[in-house]
């Protein structure tokens, strides 16, 4: 195939790689402001650009992957800021109005005329760290995303475990904080990781401690600078984080945990986080756990190509 755009090199930093399938699937990574699209087969994935996500339209919602169609499409893999039930394919999708509530592959395959898989952009990423990145060579991945929020995805053995709902991996939900700390969270909680472990929530306990508006971004920084006050706050963090997640590992057995989203942009942040949560998993290892994500260029692109060409590839 010749498009004049670049693939996506097979150097475990954002790879589908070369697994002798002959189908093309067309894979995209949907949020709330783009439609980024690519285009998956032998070689890899070719990123084919990016269009506006039309929110509160559904005909232009479909319109913007139906501009991405082609001869020799065999299927289409979806990645998506939602939960998608196993059971109805319903997505719940909050900050796609348009589709929210709607059983989208079924709709799209009808509009489309192709088969469409969909999954959680968080699951896209743990797959894609299980297959191409970090997690390779593990049988059981948690991929964590620490970014606005918190999410996560859980591969045994190469394939994704999505559970009852959806939810399996979604560790960033349920009332596991108890205290000050317990700040009601978007899914109707009260107490969520969610709340305090992504940036929005390292946020929220800086201003819990008593200082002004700051961005993640400048509290980190002022951590790494040696800061009196950013101190404490992200031992907090670290606190109220590790613990939750150790358990995780404990529950799932989990070999390697994958971290990525904006606070992974700090590797310190992350090492600390690792050796926290080593100290409170059972299981004892001198080998970091938690480690940063590897496939860094396009990783809603890699998993929902990997999974595209899983379910329809030769």
């Amino acid at each position: 195939m010749s498009t004049g755009r670049r693939r996506i090199a097979n150097d475990g930093r954002g790879t589908v790689g070369k697994r002798g399938w002959q189908a093309v699937i067309l894979c995209f990574d949907i949020g709330g402001s783009r439609i980024k699209a690519g285009s998956a087969e032998a070689g890899g994935v070719t990123p084919l650009g990016a269009v506006p996500t039309a929110v509160d339209d559904l005909d232009g919602f479909v319109a913007g992957l139906a501009g991405f169609m082609r001869p020799g499409v065999r299927g289409v893999a979806i990645s998506i800021a939602g939960v998608v039930e196993p059971e109805t394919g319903i997505g719940r999708v909050a900050n796609i109005r348009c589709i929210d509530g709607l059983a989208l592959a079924p709709l799209l395959e009808a509009r489309l005329g192709l088969p469409v898989i969909v999954l959680n952009d968080a699951d896209c990423f743990a797959l894609a760290e299980a297959r191409k990145g970090a997690g390779r060579g593990h049988g059981t991945v948690f991929g964590v995303i620490l970014g606005t929020g918190v999410g996560g995805g859980l591969v045994i053995d190469g394939k994704l475990v999505t559970g009852a709902g959806g939810y399996a991996g979604e560790w960033g939900h349920g009332p596991v904080i108890r205290g000050e700390f317990a700040f009601p969270c978007g899914c109707g909680q009260v107490g969520c990781i969610d709340t305090v472990g992504g940036a929005r929530g390292l946020e929220r306990l800086w201003r819990a401690s008593g200082g002004e508006a700051l961005g993640s971004v400048e509290i980190l920084a002022r951590w790494q600078a040696g800061d009196a006050d950013a101190a404490p706050v992200v031992d907090l963090w670290e606190e109220l984080v590790s613990g939750p997640l150790a358990m995780v590992l404990n529950v799932t057995g989990a070999g390697i945990v994958p971290v990525g989203g904006g606070l992974a942009n700090v590797p310190a942040l992350i090492a600390r986080l690792d050796a926290a949560v080593r100290a409170r998993v059972l299981r004892r290892t001198e080998r970091p756990l938690v480690v940063l994500a590897e496939c860094t260029v396009e990783p809603g692109l890699i998993g929902a190509a990997e999974a595209g060409l899983a379910e329809f590839g030769d």
